[in-house]
């Protein structure tokens, strides 16, 4: 699992790589992000498409010089940091944590 940031030299945008490796998703079907950049709603989650070696991964352009708390959806069910993730803050009233990429 790995944060990729591709900042583009054209305009004011980073391309972030969100992805997820196989042992991560199991048997996961569908896999999604949500985080401060989509609203974290259901209906705006961003999928992320599976590859041949079974990882998902998405790409997301995202405003530099921010920090953005997000996690994996995993079949609408189950929740999932990235374990490669910048940092890692509280999630708010719960124990559970979220990811963070700063850029």
């Amino acid at each position: 699992m790995a944060l990729v940031k591709n900042y583009l030299k054209s305009k004011n945008i980073c391309k972030v790589t969100f992805s997820l490796p196989a042992e991560a998703v199991a048997e996961s079907k569908k896999v999604t992000v949500l985080g401060d950049f989509n609203g974290w709603g259901p209906s705006e989650a961003t999928a992320l498409k599976k590859q041949k070696d079974g990882s998902y991964k998405a790409i997301v352009e995202l405003e530099p010089g921010r920090e953005y708390q997000f996690r994996y959806l995993l079949d609408g069910e189950k929740w999932e940091n990235d374990w490669a993730a910048d940092k890692y803050v509280p999630a708010g009233d719960s124990t559970d944590e979220n990811s963070v990429v700063i850029l």
